[in-house]
């Protein structure tokens, strides 16, 4: 459905753009509406039903709220168009279940430029009903004798002209106020002359009400008139009034009976948390009529189920209010799944709604204006919010003024109008703590507080009830903005009186800074998840403010010792410039997380990058060597790893053990076992001295003395608390004995994939794969060749370059078990192709002694304990492994 947009009409000369206001479907909210409003009928209509019950518990009030724009007024103002006329209902709608006539909807804008006041809301109530054709005396003398007491010869047609209600509803309320007068004057036989005089009907009124004159009786029945007629007829005797409303309307005929919907637009305006005179009145008024529907739309939840509020309103608590007491209802879930929940987010448009309400907002010959290209650039940057889409169409005709075509990179842009329109209703703390927190991905209270420089708690506290801040329960900080208001706030032009200078956000991104680092030292335990937080949020804001590095070193070293690898934010930074060491350590981390993700080749060339920026201290400089080294050492290029792990060495930083046990790896490439072994020995936990060891064993076909290796290197991991380790430890020890016994591999296995859930480590993850070959080496069932070429494929793809040795290795296993003499020649053809560079070249010896094989072209290797023992074990592990399919398959076969 759809209006004239008066301001976009007169924003052109081209008399041939339509110029339409959208409605983009809001079927949810009206399906929560219409369940409500269903509910509540079927409740008033009910026998024990008492609208002058002043104790019951109020379930007649629906809140929708919002960030400003999202589109509550488009929404209020669709209600009231839906329930006044079925004709005006949006065809995504579904039938109401109740009858149109019983339903009497009038909606009151309460923004401060529309200029209501209590007054008016009561007046605009009382002259919707007028539509009833009745009087409703107890109301109407209650309500005329505080007319002359507050507007003294001030006619009440010329009020109602003047502020527009006469024209909205018609002037029959005045005359049914005076039909109401005249009767009472004639039932209590006061002269006709004095039918008008409201003091003295009144002063009458109240005697007979007192002493239960029969003439009266219409009106005994409200038990309270009395007291109200007596009362002085202020404005807070006012509010009190509409318990008379709902005692008439209560006893109207069944032919005339109607349920008012009152819609309150723009709540926030009435008042704000410290003043609640207006919205004391407003609730004295809705808990006083509850066989109302009301409909109240704003901002921000109301707290009236809140307790603290005893004092300031009347009504508090959730025993009063049962519905508000909830927690707000998610839009994706405002049906009637929603229950008795009262309190609902009205949520971002879908990024169909989005390119539905662009595309019929502005059109020309019935097609769309705006190009679609331009409305996906819209629809990404506006996250929904409908006010984005409003002032992007603004943006796109002024620029169409200029006489050229909007494209899409002219809405890359950010609105001042959305700060403004953000801003508006807080307090100055809040807003300060709002312009903080928007350098931030996530939050609690008190990282806000400090990130504002605050004292107290206070304004983050409220800043946090704001619709704008959404709330995860299950995140380590339960709160963050929503995207395009953080994006707004922190990046538009700020024009407001209290804007901040580009060192109010340097200190503020200190702050933050300062706070994330304390936070993460004063974690009681190891932490990982919030030692990932604060990393994701710290090295952003190091990078885009410039700042020191500070507890990001340790925390650095930290990530970096457990061999996790989860990935960090901010995004990877290969497209530009390192200018500062947060910089350089961004994209330091990132290319050690990504590097179980990329080619081997792409991780040195990022690792080169950053050490030849020379931005990072020693001892981080010493980190990306040494992990430079490695992936050197994956692509077999051992001359420059060899060069990578020595200077670290000599560095004597913190890795220096590491790159010893990385010289260890690369001895044993080269085939010098015995120089490998005696470093080994020197290396110590640091260097991870028996993994080193069982690395060496398991060539020599020494399966148990690795395995030992292993679970000792896997115990050790376990005791100094280094996940990764532990997993990586564990997979190499599965690898050793898959080659031993089948069934104690695949315990093995199992261990390994358990202890690797939630680690990166991607070669690792391959050596498994690979020890599952092994396991099912020599069966004709396990379709080994088939799952080898997927393997080889994933190999590639990673860079992992000794990985597909191993590969071979567990392929020539496997012929040699099957005693295929020609798929292992042309397996050992394979190995020495692949290790021409010097490096593994004894994978080819080990091959041909697992098929007993002479070596045509020994590698030269240097055996701890002599080529002979050597040939003897891998030929032992063959035999072993025909004896048990031999065994497998006798125990499978049917009895004679």
């Amino acid at each position: 459905m759809t209006g004239r947009d008066l301001r976009a009409l007169f924003s052109t000369n081209d008399r041939s753009v339509q110029a339409d206001e959208a409605f983009t479907n809001r079927a949810s909210q009206w399906e929560t509406v219409a369940a409500a409003l269903t509910a509540h009928i079927q409740r008033i209509s009910a026998p024990g039903f008492d609208a002058e019950d002043l104790e019951a518990p109020r379930n007649h009030v629906l809140v929708f709220h919002g960030v400003g724009g999202i589109g509550k007024t488009t929404l209020s103002r669709m209600l009231e168009a839906a329930l006044s006329d079925a004709g005006r209902r949006p065809s995504q709608w579904g039938e109401p279940g109740w009858p149109a006539d019983r339903i009497l909807p009038v909606r009151i804008d309460l923004a401060r430029s529309a200029g209501t006041d209590f007054e008016q809301i009561v007046l605009t109530i009382r002259a919707a009903l007028t539509r009833i054709g009745r009087p409703l005396p107890a109301f109407d003398l209650a309500l005329r004798r505080y007319w002359e007491a507050n507007h003294p010869g001030e006619p009440l047609e010329e009020y109602l002209r003047r502020g527009g209600l006469g024209s909205r509803f018609g002037q029959a309320m005045p005359q049914q106020m005076q039909s109401a007068l005249a009767d009472v004057a004639q039932a209590l036989m006061l002269p006709g002359t004095i039918g008008s005089a409201v003091g003295q009907v009144t002063g009458a009124l109240v005697s007979a009400l007192r002493e239960r004159r029969q003439t009266v009786r219409a009106l005994a029945g409200c038990a309270r008139l009395a007291d109200l007629l007596e009362a002085e007829p202020d404005l807070d005797a006012l509010s009190f009034y509409p318990h008379l409303l709902a005692w008439e309307l209560a006893r109207l005929p069944e032919g005339k009976r109607v349920v008012p919907v009152v819609l309150l637009d723009t709540f926030e305006d009435i008042g704000d948390r410290t003043r609640r005179d207006l919205e004391r009145l407003v609730q004295r008024a809705v808990w006083l009529l509850p066989n109302a529907f009301w409909v109240i739309t704003g901002r921000s939840r109301l707290q009236w189920a809140d307790p603290a509020l005893q004092g300031q309103l009347d009504y508090t608590g959730p025993a009063a209010w049962p519905g508000l007491a909830h927690t707000a209802v998610p839009a994706a879930r405002t049906s009637t799944a929603a229950g008795t929940a009262r309190q609902v987010l009205i949520g971002d448009f879908s990024l169909e709604d989005c390119n539905d309400y662009l595309a019929r907002r502005l059109t020309r010959d019935g097609q769309p204006l705006i190009s679609r290209p331009v409305r996906q650039v819209i629809t990404a940057r506006s996250h929904g919010l409908p006010l984005y889409l409003d002032l992007s169409v603004a943006r796109f005709l002024e620029l169409s003024r200029s006489g050229r075509t909007p494209q899409p990179g002219d809405f890359d842009h950010d609105f001042p109008a959305l700060v403004a329109r953000t801003l508006t209703d807080l307090t100055p703390d809040e807003r300060h703590v709002l312009r903080s927190v928007t350098l931030l991905d996530a939050f609690d209270v008190p990282l806000a507080t400090r990130a504002a420089g605050l004292a107290h708690e206070g304004p983050a506290l409220r800043l946090t009830e704001r619709p704008f801040v959404r709330e995860d329960s299950f995140g380590l900080w339960p709160f963050h903005l929503h995207g395009l208001i953080r994006s707004a706030v922190r990046n538009a032009d700020d024009t407001t009186d209290d804007r901040w200078s580009e060192r109010d956000w340097q200190q503020a991104a200190q702050r933050a800074f300062t706070t994330l680092g304390e936070q993460h030292h004063n974690s009681p335990g190891p932490g990982r998840l919030l030692l990932i937080a604060c990393l994701r949020q710290g090295l952003r804001l190091a990078r885009d403010h410039r700042l020191d590095l500070g507890w990001l070193t340790p925390a650095a070293w930290t990530y970096v010792s457990d061999s996790v690898w989860e990935p960090l934010a901010p995004p990877d930074t290969d497209s530009r410039g390192l200018d500062t060491a947060a910089d350089a350590l961004v994209e330091l981390l990132s290319a050690l997380a990504r590097r179980q993700h990329q080619h081997r080749s792409h991780t040195v060339a990022r690792l080169t990058t950053v050490i030849d920026s020379r931005l990072l201290p020693d001892d981080l400089q010493h980190m990306a060597l040494y992990y430079r080294a490695k992936a050197h050492r994956d692509l077999g290029d051992s001359p420059a790893s060899r060069a990578g792990m020595q200077a670290v060495v000599d560095g004597r930083g913190r890795l220096a053990p590491a790159a010893s046990r990385g010289l260890a790896h690369l001895a044993r490439m080269a085939g010098d076992f015995p120089t490998a072994l005696a470093t080994a020995h020197t290396l110590g936990w640091e260097g991870r001295h028996h993994r080193v060891e069982g690395d060496i064993w398991w060539p020599h076909g020494a399966m148990d003395r690795a395995a030992v290796a292993y679970a000792a290197a896997r115990d050790e991991a376990e005791h100094h608390g280094v996940t990764g380790e532990r997993g990586n430890s564990q997979a190499h020890r599965a690898f050793a004995l898959a080659f031993t016994d089948p069934v104690v591999a695949d315990g093995e296995l199992a261990l390994a994939e358990q202890l690797l859930v939630g680690v990166d480590l991607r070669a690792t993850t391959l050596i498994t794969h690979i020890a599952a070959l092994a396991r099912d080496a020599g069966r004709t069932d396990a379709d080994v060749d088939d799952r080898a070429l997927v393997l080889r494929a994933e190999i590639r793809t990673a860079g992992v370059t000794y990985t597909e040795l191993a590969l071979d290795l567990a392929l020539a296993f496997h012929h040699a078990v099957r005693d295929d003499q020609d798929q292992v020649a042309m397996t050992i053809a394979r190995l020495r192709e692949n290790t021409r560079g010097g490096d593994f070249a004894y994978y080819s010896d080990i091959a041909a002694f697992m098929a007993d094989m002479a070596l045509a072209h020994p590698s030269g290797v240097r055996w701890v304990d002599g080529e002979p023992a050597t040939r003897q074990r891998w030929q032992d592990l063959v035999s072993a492994r025909r004896r048990h399919l031999r065994t497998r398959r006798s125990d499978t076969l049917p009895p004679v």
